[in-house]
């Protein structure tokens, strides 16, 4: 969806409002009281009322919009200027476009709808054949970070992130060249740099039935314990370049576009601004990611589940 669509389908705030509603009721509504899934709309004091225990839920409540004095419209503009170009922008330029006067406001709304988009993804496990390799991103680390990281490679002002690729290896049969296609991705800061972080990010990102491709770094030993085939190369130019392809393309268009969007990111909000990167990469072939997000931003089952 484009700004022109966007103000002709929400023309104003009743507009938004009432989108939304219609949104929660085909997605349903949880009673946070008794746990109901039934309700009705009561108009006249714009909530949903539960059938079973006739608790009202409000309009935000149960949403990513959930104790947020900002307007509705508000936030569907954040989305869709977060959604409509492959860079993004930072909010300091929605700030401006919106023409709001708190900055740490549109922020901290960009903070929810990424950790959002960080949610919705992690409904998902990949599976099939999987590249695995890890990537180091300058951030702005806090002292509090900094002190519980290691001297040396990935500290500092270096936060390391494994990054997953589902990659499908093709084969031209007239010609016989082979080649790779790339389905989705997983990007997620580990913790340190042992063999046991990147083990839990392999078990709550990879289907256990998935070949997985890696370099042989030590971390990667234990991998082969959580899936079905793990394949270990020796890292070089070719490896990179053929087995690893993917991965290394997904680190180096996320680094351009944080360098180019955004003046710094700070080490503890990294994960934010990964899940962002890889929401919209995930849904390139999408026709409206925008129409996605605000789905997700009403979907009750895992929202305020951890």
């Amino acid at each position: 969806m484009n700004i022109l669509d966007f103000f002709e389908k929400f023309k104003d705030e009743k507009a938004c409002k009432e989108y939304l509603r219609d949104l929660r009721m085909k997605e349903g509504v949880i009673c946070k009281h008794c746990g109901s899934k039934k309700h009705y709309w009561l108009a006249s004091k714009w909530q949903f009322q539960c059938s079973s225990c006739s608790f009202r839920t409000t309009l935000k409540s149960g949403t990513v919009m959930e104790n947020s004095n900002l307007s509705v419209r508000k936030w569907f503009l954040i989305m869709l200027f977060m959604t409509s170009t492959k860079k993004g922008m930072s909010a300091c330029e929605i700030k401006r476009q919106m023409e709001h006067s708190r900055y740490n406001t549109v922020l901290s709304v960009m903070h929810r709808i990424r950790d959002l988009m960080g949610k919705r993804d992690n409904m998902y496990q990949l599976n099939d054949m999987i590249e695995f390799d890890e990537g180091y991103f300058e951030t702005e680390v806090s002292e509090k970070v900094r002190s519980n990281l290691k001297r040396g490679k990935g500290s500092q002002r270096q936060l390391n992130v494994a990054v997953m690729a589902e990659s499908v290896p093709l084969e031209n049969l007239d010609t016989g060249q082979k080649s790779k296609s790339c389905r989705f991705f997983k990007m997620r800061v580990l913790e340190d740099q042992s063999a046991e972080a990147i083990n839990n990010v392999v078990k709550g990102s990879i289907n256990e039935k998935s070949i997985v491709f890696t370099d042989r770094s030590a971390s990667y030993v234990d991998i082969e314990k959580y899936i079905e085939v793990h394949v270990m190369e020796k890292s070089t130019p070719e490896v990179t370049k053929e087995t690893l392809k993917w991965v290394h393309i997904a680190i180096s268009n996320a680094k351009r576009n944080f360098l180019g969007v955004y003046h710094k990111i700070k080490g503890e909000n990294l994960q934010r601004y990964l899940n962002e990167f890889v929401y919209k990469v995930n849904r390139r072939y999408f026709n409206s990611v925008f129409e996605r997000l605000l789905v997700a931003s009403v979907f009750p089952y895992w929202y305020n589940s951890d």
